[in-house]
Formats: structure tokens, C-alpha cells, sequence
């Protein structure tokens, strides 16, 4: 199939079965450890972020497969999670908000667990894999797995930490109550809830690899999501001295007031959160650093993990996926934590090592949230869905830099986005009536961190009408399923 079909066809899982040279009988098909981090935006050593420690995440990159221009289709946790996992695109009536479940929005859905269980694949949730533990129950060979622990609130361990705890100010609730937006504690990994969980997936991979059938083991950590709360070994990898703020931490020239949010998320759920808008350079560099020793934390989870896969010799026959449910603001535009349609909240992490591909390989191409399942469905050998809305990127795997897509498609509330190798284009329309509200044009080759919206530009007016055609004719599809 020629890419260049890509809107018409590639893009909407028309046509995508085929096992693409796979076929596999149980006996032989290949494990699957897929590894989800809350909030983590490509801020790796192996993205070129050269001031943050993560040896393994970048080990795991040199094994395999990194792709630099993937983006999720919703930048928000819940949403984020129940479209790749279930394949299937947001829309205005689906996928929406934080506390998306699956189930709900899309009743009947096959996802990529159930799927794979239906084949013959022992599949097991660890920590976060959906928002909430028990949504798609019948996906999970065994009862998703969450942590329990000595901890208090949001996670905190330290005595100095629950005395900063106070009543919520937006609740009516007694029982509701905030806490700093971060926390240094020195104890040992194990002692926050990510490092259970990676405890839990290393006893698991022992028991798998008894098995007489392939896994899918769902690794989902917590971390970098706020709060920063990570062990102090890791807050002292980096001086604070020396955290660099963004030099962007304005409102973008001629940007939509739709565009841009009060970081409501930080401001609302965590005590102590100053009121000035950006954030003073102190306050910001504080969370600046806790993001970063929480990335650190993580990084140090997955290698414990990834040695343990090697150690049980099933390396050489399970996929490893590597993933961010979606980028994360560290100040861009006076905006903290996610929920917009700028490039820092679309942008997220994933890196593939699968057996008999390419290694230590970086792919420009450009790859969606939605593309995941196809793609681990043909590694696996089985036939791809056909309610599948991405595309497969093992072809990706094999020549990383081969011809692909022309666009990916995101959305996040009244913001429809599709991105192209050089430009970002966002309508806000009315979520009810679908009137049109505003729009941006960023020119990444110009203007890589998006500080001009140049949407009403002379020079881009022939622009902006190709794009705005690109994103109707992607979307209009399955704007109003």
C-alpha cells in the first residue's frame, strides 16, 4: 500500500489485515512487556535531553527502535490509555477526559489484551495500565495488580510531608484534603508504589517463563505524575543549582485564549502552588527538578525489570514496548501538566525492541498512540482487527526509514490537531455544535518550540487551507461515532 493513501485508508483500519510475513503458532509466538509511564514526555538521554539520567530507557532505545516523531490522539491520561489499548480513535462523545473507562465509552470494544488472551496469551495488569483498575476485567488472565503501602494521601512517606497536608479549599468534603507537589524522601525504591510494582512484574517474569504460552505483562508506572515524589538518591543525581527553566514560559504570539490553561491540575490538587502566572522561577525550578528525579526513579525501575527479562533468557522472544500515555508542560507557555494541543502535551516516548528487527535505529516517521495495536498484533502473527484505526508500523521496524504516513491526528476537547513533518495545525470548535471557535499554525522548521501562531499569516493563508482540508478529511470519518 502506497502511504501516500494514508488519510483515505491507512489512517481509518480499512483494509489492514495481514500478518505482514508473520505467522506463528502459539507454541512460538513472542511475549509482549509493555511498559507504560504516567506524564512522561521524550525528556531521555535517548531523545537528545542530554541533562537527564536514564541509562536503561536509553539502553533499551540502542536495542531497538526509537521513534522521534510519535504523538498521542488525547493528551490525558484516561483518554490517552483507553484509545491505544482498545485501538480506536477519540472522538466528541468518546474518550475525552481523565477518568475515561473503556467500557463505558465504547461498550462491546475488543481491545489489545482481551485480543491477545482470546489467543492464547497469559496477560497480566501491573500499576497503571488503564485508569482504572477494573475496567475491561475480562482482558486479564489474573485480577489487575495495584500497590499497597505504608504511604499516605497521594503517596507520601515523610513525617514533614503530612504536616503540609491540608483541607481541600474546593471541597465541601472534610475527608478531602492536599499535599505538596513534591516529596524527597530517603528510603528505598521499594517503598513508593512504583517500586512494588516493578517488585511484582520481576516475580511475575519468574513465573511466566514456566509457562507453556506466550505473556503479555502489563508494566504500568506511576511516575513522573505528580506528586514528585521519588527517593532522595535520585533528587540528589541532579544539583539544583543548576535545573534549567524554559525559555518559553509566555503565551505564544497571536495564540487562542482556547489554547491555553491555568494548570489546573497542579494548582487545584496540591497545597502551596503559588497564584502568579508562570510560576516563580524558585517555585518552578523545584518541580522542575522532582520531574526529573522522577523520570531517574522510573528509569532505574525499568532497568531492574529489563535485567530480569534478560536474566530468564526471554529476551530473545518478547516485543518490549516503551511508552508515555502522553507528553507533560514544564513551564511552556505558563502552562504545567498536560491537557492542550501544543506539541509538549502530544509529543510522547515510544521505543520497540522486537525480535529479528533492526536495533539502535531512530525513525522519523510519524506514528499515533492508535498505531500500537496493529503493530503488536502482527508481531504476534495473528490477523489485525478490523476495527483497528492506526497503522501498523512493523514495516517501520524493518527500514525505520522508510516512506510513511503524512499526518497524525490528535484531539483534546474543543481542539482537533494534525501534525505533519514540518506543521501543527488546531481548530477549537464548540463540542456541541461544532461551530468553529479559533485555529493555530505552528511551523516547526521555523518555530520548533511554538511560540508564533502564524494560522492568520499572509504568508501561510495556502497553508492553513491545506491543512485545515487534511484535518477535515481525517476526521470526518469518525467525528460523530
Amino acid at each position: 500500500m502506497k502511504r501516500r493513501q494514508f488519510i483515505k485508508t491507512a489512517a481509518w483500519g480499512l483494509g489492514l489485515a495481514g500478518l505482514g510475513g508473520y505467522c506463528c503458532s502459539i507454541s512460538v509466538r513472542p511475549n509482549i512487556l509493555f511498559i507504560a509511564v504516567d506524564d512522561l514526555r521524550p525528556e531521555l538521554g535517548c531523545y537528545g535531553e542530554s541533562h537527564i539520567i536514564s541509562p536503561n530507557i536509553d539502553k533499551l532505545a540502542r536495542e531497538g527502535v526509537r521513534f522521534e516523531n510519535s504523538h498521542c490522539n488525547v493528551p490525558v491520561c484516561g483518554a490517552s490509555r483507553a484509545s491505544l489499548l482498545t485501538g480506536v480513535r477519540p472522538s466528541p462523545q468518546r474518550f475525552i477526559y481523565w477518568h475515561t473507562w473503556a467500557d463505558k465509552d465504547l461498550p462491546g470494544h475488543l481491545s489489545l489484551p482481551r485480543y491477545l488472551k482470546q489467543n492464547g496469551y497469559h496477560t497480566i495488569s501491573n500499576g497503571k495500565i488503564y485508569h482504572h483498575r477494573t475496567d475491561d476485567m475480562e482482558a486479564w488472565s489474573e485480577e489487575p495488580w495495584h500497590p499497597k503501602g505504608d504511604w499516605f494521601d497521594k503517596g507520601y512517606l515523610a513525617e514533614e510531608t503530612r504536616e503540609k497536608i491540608i483541607p481541600n479549599p474546593r471541597s465541601d468534603q472534610p475527608s478531602s484534603t492536599i499535599g505538596p507537589a513534591w516529596e524527597t524522601a530517603d528510603v528505598d525504591d521499594s517503598n513508593y508504589p512504583d517500586g512494588k510494582i516493578a517488585d511484582k512484574s520481576i516475580r511475575d517474569l519468574e513465573r511466566l517463563a514456566k509457562l507453556d504460552q506466550p505473556f503479555f505483562l502489563g508494566v504500568g508506572f506511576k511516575k513522573p505524575h505528580l506528586p514528585f515524589n521519588a527517593p532522595k538518591k535520585y533528587w540528589d543525581l541532579y544539583e539544583h543549582d543548576e535545573i534549567q527553566l524554559t525559555e518559553n514560559s509566555y503565551i505564544p504570539e497571536n495564540a487562542p485564549p482556547e489554547s491555553i490553561h491555568n494548570s489546573p491540575e497542579l494548582r487545584y490538587n496540591y497545597s502551596g502552588v503559588p497564584e502568579a502566572k508562570p510560576l516563580p522561577d524558585d517555585y518552578a525550578k523545584w518541580l522542575v527538578h522532582g520531574y526529573q528525579a522522577c523520570v531517574s526513579y522510573i528509569d532505574a525501575l525499568v532497568g531492574r525489570v529489563l535485567d530480569k527479562l534478560k536474566a530468564l533468557k526471554l529476551a530473545d522472544n518478547t516485543i518490549v514496548i516503551f511508552w508515555g500515555d502522553h507528553g507533560w508542560n514544564l513551564g511552556e507557555h505558563t502552562m504545567w501538566c498536560k491537557h492542550c494541543n501544543y506539541e509538549t502535551s502530544l509529543s510522547a516516548p515510544i521505543i520497540v525492541k522486537a525480535p529479528g528487527m533492526e536495533s539502535d535505529r531512530v525513525s522519523n516517521a510519524l506514528v499515533e498512540f492508535v498505531d500500537i495495536y496493529p503493530s503488536l498484533v502482527e508481531l504476534c502473527g495473528l490477523p489485525i482487527p478490523e476495527h483497528c484505526q492506526g497503522s501498523s508500523f512493523v514495516p517501520l521496524l524493518k527500514k525505520p526509514d522508510r516512506e510513511w504516513k503524512k499526518a497524525t491526528f490528535s484531539r483534546y476537547h474543543q481542539g482537533n490537531t494534525v501534525t505533519t513533518e514540518r506543521f501543527q495545525y488546531t481548530e477549537y470548535r464548540d463540542m456541541q455544535t461544532d461551530e468553529f471557535l479559533a485555529r493555530m499554525l505552528y511551523d516547526h522548521e521555523r518555530d520548533p518550540y511554538e511560540n508564533i501562531n502564524v494560522a492568520e499569516s499572509a504568508e501561510y493563508k495556502e497553508k492553513v487551507e491545506q491543512m485545515a482540508a487534511l484535518l477535515q478529511e481525517g476526521w470526518k470519518p469518525h467525528q460523530r461515532q
